[in-house]
């Protein structure tokens, strides 16, 4: 099954002093690295957020900016053609290409759960989120959203599920 990918970078990483997380360094490259990395195989690569210099993705960005993960999801759809997709924050250094599979392999919508769900690690049937969209998304809740498509949760591995908000999540991922 072929599908699409949209990662949501648009954040204001408030709670770490305004940083860009996409350019975030992780291992020898970019938080945004990483997680395209991890969804190599897909047909089509939407990124969300201010352009950066990165072959091989589409660039969108919710008009005007900052109008959260819903509004941002929704810029995004407008590009995908592909009758799947995987929705992905950037923020995720935990992602690995078989977390995508699992989500894939879980025969419908799906997000991943470790101690609560994870919005924005989940595989979605296209036909189904553009239902779902509220007419203006900006600045409605994403869960509430995404929870009506009743996903499968799929169950994460220990360390899948984290990501950077905070400069103690900024430490650990440079210690790591």
């Amino acid at each position: 099954m072929t599908y699409a990918v949209i990662i949501l970078t648009g954040g204001r990483g408030e709670r770490l002093g305004g940083v860009d997380k996409a350019a975030l360094s992780f291992r020898d490259a970019t938080l945004l690295d990483h997680v395209l990395s991890v969804v190599d195989d897909a047909n089509q690569k939407v990124v969300v957020g201010p352009e950066k210099d990165v072959p091989g993705v589409v660039w969108a960005r919710e008009e005007p900016p900052g109008g959260g993960p819903l509004a941002g999801l929704a810029a995004g759809l407008a590009h995908v053609t592909e009758e799947w997709v995987a929705v992905l924050a950037v923020d995720q250094p935990g992602l690995t290409a078989d977390t995508i599979a699992r989500l894939r392999g879980a025969g419908g919508n799906a997000v991943l759960k470790d101690d609560r769900v994870q919005w924005l690690i989940g595989f979605w049937n296209v036909a189904d989120l553009r239902e779902a969209l509220p007419e203006e998304p900006r600045d409605q809740p994403l869960r509430k959203t995404l929870l009506r498509l009743r996903p499968v949760e799929v169950p994460a591995v220990p360390g899948e599920a984290r990501d950077v908000d905070t400069p103690a999540d900024l430490d650990t991922l440079h210690s790591g």
